[in-house]
């Protein structure tokens, strides 16, 4: 969320920001609500000024006409009294209009502030969509095969490893079974993922709730926009009051922990991950990569998030880090990447910056993306309430960030095609063999 004091004084930076993003914002009405609440609100204090005044004059003129002499002057008097002992009941009732415009504007202020995007930073290229996006560089060598090599789906069929027409079956298009081999590998690279984030990394590891209240979803960003991807449960019970989302990342929670509380600096920063079950309706993608593992409903993650101090600096160095860390797991895994800028149409409404990891993939002979790592400024924080008292005293809002270590089965992927043999065989990375009891090779 954006601070109503800087959108007042920087209409047209929040202009150009939204758009830059592509996003349709509504700020002429969001301004002309604001004034009309100051002035409603100035109104009233106006009339409780008066109401005081009134209150200190009124005894020491009915004094005076008591001893006023002069008939003229007492009957005078007498009418400013009168006009007086009326103004009350008129004053109250302007005051309860008052009252009454000013309980109902703040959440239209609201609504509309929450639709208001973050700008994104000057050295974020711009362009449309995700197809403006920039190379930034490319880490390791895409293979070639001395035969033709075959889809994870024609490989994870042959060698029994997941089972989608079953889990079509009981849950409908995009779901799916990991079985057997797969089902390890799955935790395997999991696993991998969140031992180097905790041991070596000194990561705090948490177990999260993947399903939230609306203020969760609404307070980390992923509400007003997007709420079309979240499976809402509870929504034709009796008890709508108690709906529920389902979360389509650990960053939900994570974030959220802190929720209106003041954290103190020296805590700072926080370094947090979770390994979570993840839900996302993949709306608006009917019809596209419905074959495979690579866009399903249910999946899992391994999610690094960073509570920072307020400080633009500290945050571009914690937005390498975390990108870094992501990295690290795609080079230990021995998976060629590259690391992609995404241009301001593809950033969504609360990014300054985000940096996408995209693995080579060889069946759809491109780069899929598996990682996204995002730096929000005090977006999310303003909207959690999340703020923490410094050295000097003074509150301030804290910066958040957030970056996939990895997601699983979408990099399966790359895995199961880039290490297939010939005969359809395949060779377990040397990283995951320890978390696969020391199997080398999946074969049949």
């Amino acid at each position: 969320m954006l601070d109503l004091k800087f959108v007042r004084e920087n209409p047209d930076a929040v202009r150009q920001g939204a758009l830059a993003k592509n996003i349709a914002i509504d700020l002429d009405e969001l301004l002309h609500l604001d004034a009309q609440l100051r002035e409603a609100q100035q109104q009233l204090q106006d009339l409780t000024t008066e109401q005081n005044r009134l209150s200190k004059e009124i005894g020491p003129l009915m004094g005076r006409i008591k001893t006023e002499k002069d008939p003229i002057v007492r009957q005078t008097l007498e009418q400013q009294a009168a006009a007086m002992r009326q103004r009350p009941t008129a004053i109250k009732m302007e005051r309860a209009a008052l009252e009454e415009q000013i309980k109902t504007l703040p959440p239209r202020i609201d609504a509309l502030l929450l639709t208001l995007p973050l700008a994104p930073d000057e050295d974020v290229p711009r362009g449309a969509s995700a197809q403006d996006n920039v190379e930034l560089r490319r880490q390791g060598n895409i293979p070639t095969f001395a035969f033709t090599p075959k889809s994870h789906v024609e490989l994870g069929e042959k060698l029994g490893l997941f089972d989608v027409p079953r889990g079509v079956k009981l849950a409908g298009s995009r779901s799916y079974f990991l079985t057997g081999t797969g089902a390890m590998l799955h935790q395997a690279v999991l696993r991998l993922a969140l031992d180097m984030m905790v041991i070596e990394k000194g990561f705090h590891p948490m177990t999260v709730p993947v399903l939230v209240r609306e203020v969760a979803m609404r307070g980390t960003g992923f509400f007003p926009a997007g709420r079309e991807q979240a499976y809402r449960v509870g929504e034709t019970s009796e008890m709508a009051e108690e709906d529920r989302f389902l979360t389509g990342t650990g960053e939900v929670s994570l974030t959220a922990y802190y929720m209106d509380e003041i954290l103190d600096e020296a805590v700072l920063p926080l370094k947090l991950v979770t390994a979570s079950t993840c839900f996302r309706r993949e709306a608006g993608t009917y019809g596209k990569d419905t074959a495979g593992l690579y866009r399903v409903h249910q999946f899992d993650k391994v999610e690094q998030v960073i509570i920072c101090r307020n400080d633009r600096e500290e945050s571009i160095r914690w937005h390498q880090r975390i990108l870094a860390n992501s990295e690290e797991v795609l080079q230990r895994l021995k998976l060629p990447y590259r690391v992609m800028q995404c241009c301001t149409g593809d950033l969504g409404p609360k990014n300054a910056s985000m940096i996408d990891i995209e693995t080579w993939m060889p069946s759809r002979n491109a780069y899929g993306e598996t990682h996204s790592a995002s730096r929000l400024y005090d977006f999310q924080a303003r909207r959690c309430n999340l703020r923490y008292r410094g050295t000097d005293g003074r509150v301030r809002h804290c910066h958040t960030l957030n970056n996939t270590v990895i997601a699983s089965p979408r990099i399966l992927i790359p895995i199961l095609e880039l290490y297939q043999n010939e005969d359809g065989s395949i060779r377990v990375p040397d990283a995951l063999q320890p978390y696969m009891g020391g199997l080398k090779l999946i074969s049949t």
